[in-house]
């Protein structure tokens, strides 16, 4: 397992989320999962937004619980979230997931869980694929 989980917008509301067609994946896979998860700031709000009022207080418990933290200062990381905006323009690669790409490149050991299929697409550190799960 790896040292640190990342989660996405996907995860999130395929486990908070029982008619997501995820659900049943990302349900089994997260009490399995080393606590707490990281995320950033652009990803939650991706997932209040698709969550919509009825899911928001699940999330907020999930937060005010620690099991989600934000690990991301967007003003340290500007550059290097900008330069990946550029280089998937044509994708188009959104905030936050160039802020999680950016997070694999800089906290050791971690895995994306995520179900969106662009992950296989992004490279961190120019070149390398991003270490992640998603469902089949």
């Amino acid at each position: 397992m790896a040292a640190s989980v990342l989660v996405d917008a996907g995860f999130l509301v395929a486990l908070l989320v029982e008619r997501d067609a995820n659900h049943r994946w990302a349900a089994d896979l997260g009490p399995r999962l080393a606590l707490p998860w990281k995320t950033c700031e652009a990803a939650l709000t991706e997932t209040f937004h698709l969550l919509g009022a009825a899911g928001r207080p699940a999330l907020g418990e999930v937060l005010s619980n620690r099991i989600v933290v934000c690990d991301f200062d967007l003003n340290l990381q500007i550059d290097s979230v900008l330069m990946l905006l550029r280089k998937y323009a044509d994708i188009p690669m959104s905030l936050a997931d160039a802020c999680l790409v950016r997070m694999t490149e800089t906290i050791p050991d971690s895995i994306l869980y995520t179900t969106d299929s662009d992950f296989r697409i992004y490279r961190r550190h120019g070149n390398k694929t991003i270490h992640c799960l998603m469902p089949n």
